[in-house]
């Protein structure tokens, strides 16, 4: 059986295949991940305002940090 090298080339565009793919496929799942885990640090830091309402406003950013 005869054995082929591999060339350079052929992994230079299989590297740039590889971050073309990798760059298409990511960028949905990034932005779809990043609003996922801001909406939910939004309601987790609107649920604490609202249990800690009665509080200054100093403290309640000292609690539950900041609005953004």
């Amino acid at each position: 059986m005869q054995q082929n090298p591999i060339a350079r080339k052929h992994l230079v565009w299989s590297l740039i295949t590889g971050l073309g793919v990798g760059a298409i496929a990511g960028a949905p799942l990034g932005w779809m991940a990043n609003g996922y885990f801001s909406d939910q640090r939004m309601v987790q830091s609107m649920i604490c305002r609202d249990k800690n309402r009665d509080k200054p406003v100093a403290m309640v950013e000292s609690i539950c940090g900041s609005r953004f």
